[in-house]
């Protein structure tokens, strides 16, 4: 890459990489559906004036079903379990686990019939990775049961999103979908949030939090991720994904003082390296045509 694509690549890591430890702090406060809405309004607020300037949002008018589907998946369901699972996991954990998402992404583009199939690598590759998320949670867990399966909705939901990404918005400008998906999300939370509007006014340290939330990991990092497709291309856009749970485990440790446990020293890299084998390149040579008999 270029020097500009490893600036917003590390630009990138780090903006995906907190939003773990400013969601737990927040939450301590604030309700999850309070945090999503603030997160998703003023997203919303910034990018969406940016879409409709350009002209964006007409295009997808007839695509509305698919987008109310994408929402729901990526951001919607996504961003309000990952805010409550995080009442009740560590910051680090919490990321750590989101890490497998590229395995369910493998999995989604093979039950939708992807050309890239399945090969003994990758195939081995899910196995380690599973074995992996096991691993954490196995030692880590600690009886929050409900908790891990609001994280693994959450990873089903980030592994199945982009696949409409690819096939319904391929054509259209990432910004129109994005800024869309955060104004209906905000939308719908907005009637839940006041109802469950905190009675005393948050400390700064939220206030702060909600501001980081909203302004460096929603509108900046999707504007550096658009930018970082553009220079990049999207397969080395998508590596992010492997270091942004360690920079949630770094800051989880270093200033909230979370526990560096045995299942992150061994369901970490488990993970890591199913998603990279997972994720590879497929070397199942593609089938001939078929020769129709004389």
């Amino acid at each position: 890459m270029t020097r500009r694509g490893w600036l917003l690549f590390g630009a990138m890591c780090f903006l995906w990489g907190i939003p773990y430890l400013l969601i737990k702090v927040a939450v301590e406060d604030l309700a999850p559906s309070v945090i999503v809405l603030a997160r998703t309004g003023i997203g919303a607020a910034v990018l969406l004036p940016i879409a409709a300037a350009r002209g964006y949002l007409t295009p997808l008018l007839p695509l509305w079903r698919w987008l109310l589907l994408f929402t729901a998946l990526e951001i919607a369901g996504p961003w309000l379990l990952l805010t409550d699972a995080e009442r009740h996991l560590s910051s680090s954990l919490a990321g750590l686990l989101i890490a497998a998402v590229p395995l369910v992404s493998a999995i989604t583009s093979q039950v939708l019939g992807s050309d890239d199939r399945l090969d003994s690598t990758r195939l081995l590759g899910l196995g380690v990775g599973i074995g992996g998320v096991v691993v954490l949670l196995g030692l880590d867990l600690h009886g929050q049961v409900g908790a891990a399966l609001e994280i693994g909705l959450v990873v089903i939901g980030y592994g199945t999103a982009p696949q409409i990404i690819t096939r319904k918005f391929a054509e259209l400008p990432s910004l129109a979908v994005i800024s869309s998906s955060l104004a209906l999300t905000a939308v719908f939370y907005a009637p839940i949030a006041a109802l469950q509007w905190p009675s005393q006014a948050p400390s700064a340290k939220v206030w702060w939090s909600l501001i980081g939330l909203a302004l460096a990991c929603t509108v900046a990092a999707f504007l550096v991720f658009f930018a970082l497709i553009a220079e990049a291309g999207p397969n080395r856009a998508t590596v992010i994904t492997f270091v942004n749970p360690a920079v949630a485990l770094g800051l989880g440790v270093l200033l909230l003082d979370e526990s560096f446990t045995v299942g992150i020293a061994v369901g970490f890299p488990l993970v890591l390296l199913g998603c990279l084998l997972a994720t590879r390149k497929s070397e199942v040579p593609e089938p001939l045509p078929a020769v129709a008999e004389a």
